[in-house]
């Protein structure tokens, strides 16, 4: 009997490539299972299917984990308004956690001998899937052709054509990865410092040129609502939003940052709904916590990135981190107010029962209801009193 390989599969050049691989030059009974968090419609999900049976795989699985990705990843990255460099909102590394997880249990569910993956020999993805499966099927062994092979992406593209396989090849010049959190787009232009992406190269034309302002309702940190339509499951919210900012061009931008094998790494990415959802959900933060809140997020936030972003999801401090990032959204609830335009976005203002800037207490740089200008005199000399005494001890007058 063969043995049995569970592949990650997404229907792309990659892994069009293990499955041929895999079936017909290592003989091993190929299970594919393609994880959705969120990018695929029903249309695709069925042509990546009927795509892996051609290329000869025995099994093809959907694991559908658009609710629990964002159950249990995205919601935190909200709550932490969490962007990689100032830059990037985790689209792919995200949710390649996810990914990773279920296709480790699915492997665990068919028995399978192997686990298989195509990532390359030079990004994230090949640590964050062998990781995770170290962890959570340590004794099934871990196949990875394109790395093993190092093969570039023209090698991959005549090894499928001398093996007869039909796809759009000029589209396969760029890796696309979808999910509910975004789309990374990798290319020639990425590999470079100094390309940027061409207008076809983006999977969503800009095709809005108008203005258009929306209202977003957030409870608790969670959107909830949009233009006062409120959806079951903060995912529907999230998809919607995405179907009206992305064809403004809203989101698209390229990252830079440091792989975790420790060189430097470049990759395109549209993200319209999670731009506007960060930006929105911080800025009404601004108005509902206080200092101290915003300053242990901001710390704490940066790291529960850059820790997810290695792949480091299963590490128990996350638990922890977590915890705190629920705390904090107990009166993180109101409205915000967004203007859209092409290729760009200004929240314009909240409203929020929890709103500390109110006329109660003051207005900034006009007029205060809450203490005396006597006040702020004694306060002013009483806060800066260390500060006075160390000038005084050190300076050079009393040398």
């Amino acid at each position: 009997m063969k043995k049995k390989v569970v592949l990650a599969y997404s229907g792309g050049l990659d892994t069009s490539f293990c499955c041929i691989y895999l079936t017909r030059d290592l003989g091993l009974e190929v299970h594919s299972v393609i994880v959705n968090t969120g990018g695929f419609s029903h249309d695709e999900l069925y042509a990546v299917e009927k795509r892996a049976y051609e290329m000869g795989v025995t099994s093809h699985h959907v694991v559908d984990e658009t609710e629990n990705f964002y159950n249990t990843c995205v919601r935190y990255l909200i709550y932490g308004n969490v962007l990689k460099n100032n830059t990037y909102p985790l689209s792919v590394s995200a949710e390649r956690v996810s990914q990773a997880t279920a296709i480790a249990n699915y492997a665990k569910e068919i028995g399978a001998e192997y686990v298989a993956h195509g990532s390359t020999g030079a990004g994230n993805d090949q640590v964050r899937f062998d990781m995770i499966f170290n962890i959570l099927v340590p004794n099934v062994q871990i196949l990875t052709p394109i790395r093993d092979l190092k093969l570039s992406r023209e090698e991959e593209i005549a090894y499928l054509k001398k093996h007869g396989v039909e796809m759009n090849f000029e589209k396969a010049k760029y890796s696309i990865n979808k999910g509910i959190w975004g789309t990374s787009v990798g290319g020639k232009e990425t590999l470079t410092s100094n390309l940027g992406l061409p207008e076809d190269a983006w999977p969503t034309p800009m095709t809005e040129t108008g203005t258009r302002n929306i209202e977003l309702t957030f409870e608790k940190g969670e959107l909830v609502a949009l233009d006062g339509k409120k959806y079951d499951h903060p995912t529907q919210a999230i998809q919607a939003l995405q179907a009206i900012a992305q064809p403004y061009g809203i989101g698209r931008d390229i990252h830079v940052g440091d792989t975790i094998i420790g060189i430097k790494g470049r990759v395109g990415f549209e993200a319209a709904a999670p731009m506007v959802i960060i930006k929105a959900h911080h800025t009404l933060e601004k108005h509902v916590l206080t200092k101290w809140q915003l300053s242990w997020k901001d710390q704490l936030s940066s790291f529960y990135g850059n820790w997810l972003h290695e792949g480091q999801f299963h590490d128990p401090v996350m638990r922890n981190i977590e915890a705190f990032l629920t705390d904090t959204q107990q009166n993180v609830s109101g409205k915000v107010f967004v203007q859209l335009n092409p290729y760009r976005f200004q929240v314009t203002g909240i409203e929020s029962a929890h709103d500390l800037m109110s006329s109660k207490f003051g207005s900034y740089g006009e007029m205060n209801n809450a203490w005396t200008g006597e006040d702020v005199k004694g306060f002013s000399k009483i806060f800066g009193n260390q500060v006075m005494i160390y000038h005084k001890v050190n300076s050079t007058s009393n040398e």
